[in-house]
């Protein structure tokens, strides 16, 4: 097994004394490259967990590290989209995905003088994802699933080592859902960054995980990891093989069980 790049050992944590642990003395430990996702009902922690994994909050119990280094506070390496792509609606697409490297060092302080090469960067970002001449756009002439799109653009714009996503495709349509997978599928080819994916879809966490982490109700742990051993690359005809429904319908079985405990 390759060293792990990120490790989560025995963490609690609860975000005040009343309300009690959000996640329960979950440990794993990620592969660098690794496409992880974690699935489980809603408020179990999933996206806790990814806070913990980006320095946001810290551990009440245990520990976490990344790239071999104790996580002390919010982590430069990482990248980060969400459900809602939150563009700013006054900036262009351009200006949208070169945001974090002008608010964020070391890239800010040079950010003027570099600017043409940090925006042919994020051109060619566009272009792999399908959004080529659509740099000067503002968000409100974009469909929901190019605004998406422009969203994983940023959260990749500084070429962070780790991709954190929380339900960024939940909003959209099956078609669309399915469109950026593939996308997503080809960027991590391509750029081979660490994943830690939180969906409630387990058709998409099968479609495009390594690793796919079943989480309880709150407080939540880890109550079951699964194998994706599907071969890549794979292509959407894979989610209707008798394979893939099988591992789906795996997963299901435990969510299911969840669902009936407590």
């Amino acid at each position: 097994m390759p060293e792990s790049f990120l490790e989560v050992e025995n963490v609690d944590l609860a975000y005040d004394a009343e309300s009690g642990n959000a996640i329960e003395d979950v440990s794993l430990a990620i592969r660098e490259h690794e496409f992880v996702a974690m699935v489980g009902p809603s408020g179990c922690g999933k996206s806790t967990f990814m806070k913990l994994c980006s320095g946001l909050r810290a551990p009440t119990k245990g520990r976490v590290r990344v790239g071999g280094r104790a996580v002390s506070g919010p982590l430069k390496i990482v990248g980060m989209a969400f459900q809602n792509p939150t563009l700013l609606p006054w900036r262009t697409t351009l200006d949208n995905i070169l945001l974090p490297l002008e608010i964020v060092e070391p890239y800010r302080s040079s950010f003027k003088e570099k600017r043409g090469a940090y925006a042919e960067r994020a051109k060619t970002l566009l272009e792999t994802v399908g959004l080529h001449g659509q740099e000067g756009k503002f968000p409100w002439e974009l469909s929901g699933g190019m605004q998406q799109r422009v969203s994983i653009c940023r959260a990749l714009v500084h070429e962070p080592q780790l991709l954190l996503l929380d339900e960024p495709f939940a909003a959209l349509d099956t078609f669309t859902r399915e469109d950026l997978w593939c996308v997503l599928r080809d960027l991590w080819a391509l750029k081979r960054f660490t994943v830690v994916l939180v969906t409630h879809d387990l058709r998409e966490a099968t479609f495009l995980a390594d690793t796919v982490y079943v989480m309880s109700k709150r407080p939540g742990r880890i109550l079951a990891r699964r194998t994706i051993d599907l071969p890549r690359p794979r292509e959407l005809d894979v989610t209707y093989s008798e394979r893939f429904a099988e591992i789906v319908l795996e997963l299901r079985e435990h969510i299911g069980r969840i669902r009936k405990t407590g």
